[in-house]
């Protein structure tokens, strides 16, 4: 999908070229990425096309390649839109790291709950977008706030940001797939976990992960989901902790 000697759209250097008069009134970057980010939603990444962006915006295919080269472009722009929706802590005297780094990593993870194709994407890109390095610069004044030493920081985030990624991820998907279904999570779950107490062989070695479920609290799937999260995020915290009491 991504060419490897693409670099970014941000790098390119292009300026925006300047609407012919045949081209469609009100039509220009900034309308074209918000289509492009609904119809991602709508649709997934999969299913996308420019062909289908420009019926979308009710132009030709050839409109939009006036405001875009590629493709790729138009998805690196997608992707920097929807990372501008995520709230960015601002550093202060009175500012705990811990509750800073809780709300980017909450908002890390609503952003491929609400946006799944965005999983697809930030590996493929530089993410060098204007609100990508914004969100980028207050993660890293986060960690760099933790007190610990400069060498293990970019350790820290990945730790961090890694998990969240793979958190939100699965649970993006698991929404997609409720909603491809025409369940409720919590429909699904059910209908997943009686299907597997059904399958020969397989009870007597899903009674403990059912024990756990119900362990760990929670009436709903999206209950369950955020308890776990909390608990995991507060074992991020707590790792960081332990590394800078002991000056690592």
């Amino acid at each position: 999908m991504v060419s490897a000697r693409r670099t970014s759209v941000w790098l390119e250097g292009k300026s925006r070229r300047a609407r012919k008069a045949e081209q469609p009134s009100g039509l220009d970057r900034e309308r074209i990425t918000e289509a492009a980010v609904r119809l991602l939603d709508a649709e997934g990444l999969a299913k996308f096309s420019m062909r289908k962006l420009a019926a979308e915006l009710d132009v030709t295919a050839m409109s939009v390649y006036w405001y875009v080269d590629t493709k790729d472009d138009l998805l690196e722009l997608a992707l920097d839109r929807v990372v501008g929706e995520m709230p960015v802590p601002r550093a202060g005297p009175e500012a705990d790291w811990r509750e800073r780094l809780r709300e980017v990593a909450t908002s890390y993870r609503g952003l491929f709950v609400s946006h799944p194709w965005v999983s697809s994407l930030v590996g493929h890109f530089l993410n060098i977008g204007p609100r990508s390095m914004e969100f980028a610069r207050a993660a890293q004044q986060v960690i760099a706030d933790t007190g610990l030493p400069l060498h293990l920081q970019t350790g820290a985030m990945a730790s961090v940001f890694q998990f969240v990624y793979g958190f939100g991820t699965i649970e993006g998907q698991f929404r997609e797939r409720c909603a491809e279904a025409g369940m409720t999570q919590d429909e699904y779950f059910e209908h997943a976990m009686g299907t597997v107490r059904r399958r020969p062989g397989y009870a007597e070695h899903f009674e403990r992960a059912e024990r756990m479920m119900e362990a760990r609290g929670g009436d709903t799937v999206g209950e369950m989901r955020d308890r776990d999260f909390r608990f995991a995020l507060d074992l991020q915290i707590a790792g960081i902790e332990a590394m800078v009491a002991r000056g690592a």
